[in-house]
């Protein structure tokens, strides 16, 4: 389900500007299960994940009253929610490079799109590629992403947000989602290229 696919014709927007506190309970039912798993994806710790959910809905609440509605809800609440966890993340990690709105990203950046290790594991054993472990990896590689190229993975690829849809929400042209996605894409495929190789090794001499 996407941000977009959740009925927000049956809140009412302006009751909410007004501080409506029956649709402000609606609002936090319909949304809370969505917000706090983009929130653990971002974040990976579910503690975190609980605060960026709190502090979202804070200062969703706060600033309802100038809410123009130039946006959905839902992309409103989303991108609180990003910024919400992307600062957390900050403040765990001083030296994390966030998104800058609007940046055209044509450099280069650490994620390597060079030199990558692409092993084959396509005679790796089912199960071996669905393990518990292998999903373990995977998600550790995510957060090993720069902050910059995981915010448009988790969006477009764990989401199933569009193009238009993370761009909008990031404030990124789907010029520079794409040129992101690319290169997370590029760097996970390297990550998991190095561990089933190993994987397939193991397998192999056993």
């Amino acid at each position: 389900m996407t941000a977009e696919s959740i009925p927000e014709t049956s809140l009412s927007v302006e009751a909410l500007r007004k501080g409506d506190r029956h649709e402000l309970a609606r609002m936090v039912d319909l949304y809370s299960d969505k917000v706090y798993r983009l929130a653990l994806k971002f974040t990976n710790n579910p503690q975190d994940a609980e605060d960026v959910l709190q502090e979202t809905f804070l200062k969703a609440m706060r600033a309802l009253p100038e809410f123009e509605g130039r946006s959905s809800l839902s992309t409103w609440l989303y991108r609180i929610a990003v910024n919400e966890a992307l600062m957390l993340l900050r403040k765990q990690k001083p030296d994390m490079a966030l998104d800058t709105p609007g940046e055209e990203d044509d450099s280069e950046e650490s994620a390597p799109s060079n030199g990558l290790i692409l092993a084959d594991w396509c005679c790796l054993p089912e199960d071996e590629l669905l393990s518990e472990e292998s999903r373990r990896f995977l998600d550790e590689a995510i957060q090993r992403l720069p902050a910059t190229l995981r915010s448009v993975f988790i969006l477009r690829d764990l989401e199933g947000l569009s193009i238009r849809e993370t761009a909008e929400l990031l404030g990124l042209t789907e010029t520079n989602v794409k040129t992101r996605l690319l290169r997370a894409r590029l760097f996970l495929r390297q990550q998991l290229s190095r561990y089933f190789g190993e994987r397939l090794k193991q397998w192999e001499q056993k």
